[in-house]
């Protein structure tokens, strides 16, 4: 097999090396930092502004994660005061599409989830209601 062609892949069982990127790149917040590295780099700070609800230590441990997987470049620049900036990697770029594709499903689908969470939490609401009496 030469390197442009990438090797059979069984898409039946997700290994537990699948599942420890996976849970790293699609977590609460890697979604959102993702996203946005891949509209322009950006230092740490602009980044908390386009992503309010993230606090410090959070943004700070999701950007480790993806630079250690090698979804996010970290470039210092030689300024004074020397200043940080991120911005999305080739192989990090390679997700933006999947991203696109999972927040468009998200905005199509709301609706319906939203009323399959009020129908799961009238039924559930009732039964609890039920089992306190």
């Amino acid at each position: 097999m030469d390197e442009t062609t990438l090797p059979e892949v069984s898409y039946s069982q997700i290994a537990p090396e699948h599942r420890e990127l996976l849970d790293q790149v699609l977590d609460k917040w890697s979604l959102l930092v993702l996203d946005k590295l891949c509209e322009s780099p950006r230092r740490f700070n602009e980044l908390r502004r386009v992503i309010p609800a993230v606090s410090q230590k959070s943004l700070t441990a999701t950007l480790r994660r993806l630079e250690r997987n090698g979804m996010v470049d970290r470039l210092v620049i030689s300024t004074r005061p020397v200043a940080v900036e991120y911005r999305i990697s080739q192989l990090g770029s390679t997700l933006q599409e999947l991203i696109d594709a999972l927040f468009g499903w998200a905005t199509v689908h709301m609706p319906q989830v939203n009323r399959a969470r009020e129908a799961f939490d009238d039924v559930h609401d009732a039964s609890s209601a039920v089992g306190r009496s």
